[in-house]
């Protein structure tokens, strides 16, 4: 499999096998949500506050997302986002997970007019059949 973290980010991208080792090697800091028991926007913002370890004062909202995924003073200049169970996610909740992908790819896009790296990585369970 190519090295993601050799190129520059580029939208959603599969996330290679043990993501915080490969990340290590290039620098690159790494936080996981898990998205397998989100139902509602609500929980996605949960998911996203335990994953990013953010404070109760996040704002739970799109903007507050985006914010907090673009300061440059809460990421790190190469950061990288593991989306667990994300096609799952996306299959579950349509109109949501088209929402949250929006505000992903405009941080990601932000993040790189800045000189920063955001990559998004998309993550499925080892249990996943597809993947035996």
């Amino acid at each position: 499999m190519i090295n993601v973290f050799a190129d520059t980010p580029q939208g959603i991208q599969p996330a290679p096998h043990d993501p915080r080792i490969v990340a290590a090697g290039h620098q690159v800091a790494v936080r996981e949500v898990d998205l397998s028991h989100v139902r509602d926007k609500e929980g996605l913002m949960l998911a996203f506050l335990r994953g990013l370890g953010l404070t109760e004062s996040f704002g739970r909202n799109w903007d507050a997302l985006y914010d907090v995924l673009t300061d440059p003073n809460a990421r790190p200049a190469r950061f990288a986002l593991v989306l667990c169970d994300y096609e799952h996610f996306r299959r579950r909740h349509r109109h949501l997970g088209a929402e949250l992908e929006r505000v992903l790819l405009d941080a990601q896009a932000e993040a790189n007019r800045q000189g920063r790296c955001l990559w998004l990585l998309a993550e499925e369970p080892a249990s996943d059949p597809r993947h035996w």
